[in-house]
């Protein structure tokens, strides 16, 4: 065991305590309404902590170190393009949303497009959360295995199966204010990193800035090449960031059902919007911490040859932090999983039972459904349990940013065809989605392409083609024109 009893006591109580946490909510649970939003009566600030909780991941804990350690801090710019996207999802998506009483963000689709193109949108969303939701869940067992020197089964069961519990009993309101916990942990946890690595580099700060200016520009976080093969550049962070934050938080239903949670449409918008600066300072502070690591990795190595550099932060918390507080900053990398793996668990139950009954066309029997949605909350947490067993070759965090890259511009596509294209029809976007789905695969496999462009093209080939052949084609009209009404 690689750890301290102090600091497992520490991790122990954590996961415990936040589990309990998310137990208290279960008697508020009595609609769908309750379980899937919330009620809506959570207040903006902490939707918008809980957004940043949801899309921040172990993975992204770990993973952007690993990426500056490796690099420089030119990720970053794929953060300015996040922030665009919130704009613009605030100003198309959002009008839409809060037009009617959605649970899902697929029910727009059937509005516009009809029920068969409601099960295509969430089947699309299901396959590809779970497999980015499993890359996730593989840093959780690489962290843990590397603190306790266990099997990273046991480790993905454990914490996984605490997830289940209280998402299953709690509902979206212990996700939400969990998530809000979590977030202050990690957040707390990531600046006493700092603090600690600074203090533990000999000379501080300007020793920092000397190797990194030594050591290929670590601290660049600027490129203004056009380069389509470099996965970050100004131009493929600011608009494919744009398109990947309008795919992941405009059409995602993880992101959506908490958007749908606030008690109005401007509340909504108030979340989305500022989660984006708080995403910013965030990841500065991650870059940092892998700049910082491989400066201190100069004086006192911290990987061995051939170890993933992904290692690298739990590596130095297992090894350079003091007893007690090495065991709080564990339980931080923790938070984050457990609040990533929730809000992922919910939403997959919400799409797997409102969407996929509407293609059926049953009623709904609100008790009924209740039960079948804590009962499918399970089966996904099994299912990504599973998933989370699988070995990725490459760096998790990219990894799972390509995965969820893929498909999501054919999602993505699909609303903007619903929202700007009054004439697009249920023939063209499918057809559209198709298109955009085997050209961005076409992409993948044959070009050296950056995967922040994947979106982008994916999304503009199934407008472009779900326009071009709804025109060819037409069928009846929606009875609205758009799915957005006006702000």
């Amino acid at each position: 065991m690689n750890i301290h009893l102090v600091d497992l006591v520490i991790v122990v109580a954590y996961l415990l305590g936040i589990t309990l946490l998310g137990l208290r909510f279960r008697q508020q649970q009595h609609t769908l309404t309750d379980y899937f939003l919330g009620g809506r009566t959570t207040p903006w600030w902490a939707l918008a902590l809980s957004i940043v909780a949801t899309e921040t991941s172990t993975l992204t804990i770990i993973g952007t170190p690993a990426i500056a350690y490796a690099s420089n801090m030119t990720f970053l710019q794929l953060v300015f393009g996040y922030i665009v996207g919130r704009f613009l999802i605030s100003l198309l998506f959002i009008p839409g949303y809060f037009r009617g009483e959605f649970l899902t963000a697929y029910a727009l689709i059937e509005k516009r497009f009809g029920v068969k193109m409601r099960a295509v949108a969430a089947l699309t969303f299901l396959g590809t959360r779970i497999l980015a939701e499993g890359v996730r869940v593989t840093a959780i067992a690489l962290v843990i295995s590397v603190i306790l020197g266990t099997s990273e089964r046991l480790a993905v069961f454990i914490v996984i199966a605490l997830t289940i519990l209280y998402t299953l009993e709690g509902g979206m309101k212990a996700v939400i204010w969990t998530d809000v916990v979590q977030f202050l942990l990690y957040l707390a946890g990531s600046l006493v990193t700092v603090a600690l690595l600074l203090h533990k580099i000999p000379g501080g700060w300007p020793e920092v800035v000397q190797v990194a200016a030594a050591n290929g520009h670590k601290l660049q976080f600027l490129d203004f090449r056009w380069n389509l093969a470099a996965n970050y550049t100004f131009w493929s962070g600011l608009i494919g960031g744009a398109f990947l934050t309008m795919a992941t938080h405009g059409t995602d239903q993880t992101i959506v059902q908490q958007l749908l949670a606030a008690r109005s449409r401007n509340d909504s918008r108030r979340a989305i919007i500022i989660s984006g600066f708080i995403v910013l300072f965030q990841f500065i502070v991650f870059l940092l911490i892998g700049v910082m690591l491989f400066v201190f990795a100069q004086h006192v190595p911290l990987l061995e040859a051939g170890q993933r550099t992904d290692r690298i932060l739990p590596q130095f918390l297992v090894r350079e932090m003091p007893v007690g507080l090495a065991g709080v900053l564990l339980a931080s990398i923790l938070a984050v999983a457990m609040s990533n793996a929730g809000g992922s668990l919910n939403s997959l139950a919400a799409s797997s039972v409102m969407d996929l009954n509407a293609l059926r066309g049953r009623p709904i029997d609100p008790a009924h459904f209740l039960k079948i949605s804590r009962r499918m909350t399970f089966v996904w947490g099994a299912v990504l349990i599973f998933f989370g067993l699988v070995h990725w070759q490459h760096s998790l965090l990219e990894t799972g940013l390509a995965i969820a890259s893929l498909p999501f511009g054919s999602l993505l596509g699909l609303f903007l065809l619903g929202t700007i294209d009054s004439r697009a029809n249920s023939r063209g976007s499918l057809t559209g989605m198709f298109a955009g789905l085997a050209t961005v695969m076409s992409v993948y496999l044959t070009t050296h392409v950056a995967y922040t462009w994947y979106v982008l093209i994916g999304s503009c080939v199934t407008f472009i083609v779900g326009a071009l052949v709804s025109r060819l084609f037409p069928g009846p009209q929606p009875t609205s024109a758009t799915i957005a009404p006006q702000p």
